[in-house]
């Protein structure tokens, strides 16, 4: 059972468009399809799920209509979910530069983490005004403020402290991992992309080295709990190795392996186009 399920909520405008509706119906009925996976999670008992609900690159280069509805949604999804949140025993948290917000939606947003604090069941983490690269561009400026703000307290230079303490020891993966916005939570075991679009779009890209990725057609107005199961069922049927061999990988599987001459013979003399082959 993975511990935590990031998804790339994609497709509401294809989904109203393929209905010759208006965009605004698709992210309508998509944070409808929000609401069923929450529950669905809940059920199942799923400590961690992040949602993209909205990137950087969305407040940047959607039309201000557009982001505008977005943010009313947000405020209204909220303020009519937090009494759910609360009976499911949901908390609510958020990721990204927040603080770009308009100040009516950071209200809104912080009144819900409030309300949901003390809930101890799903971390629903919404990830919002989000991109990957920024979060680690601003990890790494945090880091930075806080070795300058050390070296003052011990009244030496940067340079002086990296010096005394060594740089390797002063920043490494754990240093980074510890400032960036997801530090309170396990990396994602499971990342679920719909629509069927095969990338990323800059989400979590630090904390998905390792996660199993699982995309789906469907696009998201029609995701429902049963088709996050899904995706955990296959994910379940898969062998994590982190970089490694495997579970079901033994020493006697290396007896069986061909030498590497032999391999590279086969190579030059099977794949290799002849006028290019050894004389």
């Amino acid at each position: 059972m993975p511990q935590h399920v990031a998804i790339i909520m994609d497709g509401n405008g294809r989904w109203a468009g393929k209905r010759s509706l208006k965009r605004f119906l698709g992210h309508q009925q998509g944070a409808e399809s929000v609401q069923f996976v929450v529950e669905a999670a809940t059920r199942i008992n799923l400590p961690f799920l992040t949602l993209y609900a909205f990137s950087l690159e969305n407040n940047l280069r959607r039309p201000k209509t557009e982001v505008n509805f977005l943010m009313k949604l947000l405020r209204s999804y909220l303020a009519s979910n937090v009494k759910r949140m609360n009976d499911n025993n949901v908390r609510m948290q958020y990721i990204g530069r927040i603080h770009e917000l308009p100040s009516e939606v950071q209200d809104t947003m912080q009144w819900a983490e409030n309300a949901t604090a003390r809930n101890t069941g799903t971390t629903l983490t919404l990830a919002l005004n989000y991109g990957s690269r920024s979060e680690i561009v601003d990890a790494a400026r945090a880091v930075l403020t806080d070795l300058i703000a050390e070296a003052q307290r011990r009244g030496c230079s940067l340079e002086d402290l990296l010096q005394a303490d060594g740089l390797e020891t002063r920043l490494d993966e754990h240093h980074i991992s510890g400032a960036l916005y997801t530090r309170h939570m396990p990396d994602p075991d499971l990342v679920v992309r719909t629509s069927g679009e095969q990338r990323i779009s800059n989400f979590l890209l630090w904390q998905i080295a390792y996660s199993e990725i699982f995309i789906t057609d469907r696009l998201w107005p029609d995701f429902r709990g049963i088709h996050l199961l899904e995706a955990i069922q296959a994910y379940q049927k898969r062998e994590r190795r982190f970089g490694g061999l495997g579970e079901t990988f033994t020493d006697e599987d290396l007896d069986q392996l061909e030498p590497a001459s032999q391999v590279a013979e086969e190579i030059e003399t099977q794949l290799t186009p002849k006028q290019l082959t050894r004389r």
